[in-house]
């Protein structure tokens, strides 16, 4: 970990002069407790940047959550020690039948009890204006770095790991919110949290509290979403292995503000595109497309806001990857490590591993955040 300014801790080797930025932007926050804290996969957001860990004295900022609310990971532990190839690309092909991907939806309403809450849904206005069209998103992949994967433990057991968040449910709730955030920023003559895209809702406001309901409810639905994509995984492997048992599960999410106690008081921490690493935190760490994935365990670290980073971080924009780099030599990576994979067009370079930063480094850089339990290699992949 290294210190930035006396405001800004960093346990981001290399972070860009983009992210260090925003950081600082962070660090002059009025409302700011604390310091602000750049975890390994640090790089440069929209307005906070992604893998940045704040805590905000009586203010939620929409913003700092960002746009997909509750976006997290969930691993499944299976009873097999191994399995061929033949039925690995057999449960994968049954996947793809039940799980959309993209912009894709059910076609049909699918049920969870997550519906049954009329607690859940009441006293929200996006959230229950959506509640009909969350039916037929609940259990659905989308797009951008959100994957299904089937991996090999170094504990001996097969694997499978969800990232997913809370679809267009939760874009809906962080756009209204940010929005009313940035009206009342402009009120207060807050201008330089409106330039800097770190616009709040302050406790007391009316819209404080309808925010916080809107994203709780948001982030049930992201745990719901990936808890039915998970049965629907479960059905593909029984399919195919009818012997098949299901042991660990951890579900886990990664942007979403909460109070918790730090510096001796109540305070909302935003983990945007973090993790929760405290003593008793079981939390999940994938790594790019084609690279390893962690299973771990918090330490608590007090000076992370008990965090730790959610993922490998990129080191290139989406954009950049396309043009930089070489489909052949993405495929071949992946080829001959014997995954299964998604990159076939020049457009699925966004998602190659050289896009990504090192995970084996990232891990290194967050030793005092978090202890592995499992390490997970790619046997086969699905990208939204």
């Amino acid at each position: 970990m290294q210190k930035i300014n006396d405001n800004i801790l960093c346990w981001c080797q290399n972070p860009s002069e983009g992210a260090i930025a925003q950081a600082v932007n962070l660090s002059k926050h009025p409302f700011l407790v604390g310091n602000v804290c750049l975890m390994p996969d640090t790089h440069e957001g929209y307005g906070m940047p992604i893998g940045g860990v704040v805590a905000l004295d009586n203010a939620l900022s929409p913003n700092m959550v960002g746009v997909d609310i509750g976006c997290g990971m969930l691993a499944v532990k299976t009873s097999y020690k191994n399995i061929s190839k033949e039925k690995l690309q057999n449960i994968i092909n049954i996947i793809r039948q039940t799980v959309p991907v993209g912009f894709n939806h059910h076609e049909a309403e699918q049920y969870h009890p997550i519906f049954d809450s009329n607690l859940l849904w009441a006293d929200t206005f996006i959230c229950k204006q959506e509640f009909t069209s969350a039916k037929k998103q609940i259990g659905t992949l989308g797009g951008g770095n959100h994957f299904i994967e089937i991996q090999q433990g170094n504990d001996g057991h097969v694997w499978f790991m969800i990232h997913s968040g809370s679809r267009n449910l939760g874009k809906k709730v962080a756009e209204f919110y940010n929005k009313r955030a940035e009206n009342l920023c402009k009120m207060w003559k807050y201008n330089e949290l409106v330039n800097n895209m770190l616009c709040v809702l302050p406790k007391g406001t009316e819209d404080f509290e309808l925010y916080k309901k809107e994203m709780e409810t948001c982030l049930h639905f992201s745990n719901a979403n990936r808890e039915l994509m998970a049965e629907f995984i479960k059905q593909a492997f029984l399919k195919v292995c009818p012997d098949i048992n299901f042991e660990n599960t951890v579900n886990i999410q990664h942007n979403y503000a909460a109070l918790e106690n730090h510096f001796r008081k109540d305070v909302w921490v935003h983990r945007k595109g973090a993790t929760l690493a405290t003593a008793d935190t079981i939390g999940i760490i994938p790594g790019s497309q084609g690279t390893s994935s962690y299973i771990v365990k918090g330490k608590d670290n007090k000076a992370s806001l008990c965090s730790c980073s959610h993922g490998a971080g990129r080191k290139m924009s989406r954009t950049k990857a396309r043009e930089k780099l070489n489909l052949e030599a993405e495929q071949k990576i992946l080829n001959d490590k014997g995954i299964l994979h998604n990159i076939t067009r020049i457009e699925d370079l966004d998602e190659a591993a050289s896009a990504y930063k090192d995970i084996d480094e990232v891990m290194k850089q967050q030793a005092d955040l978090v202890d592995i339990l499992v390490k997970l290699e790619p046997l086969a992949v699905i990208k939204g």
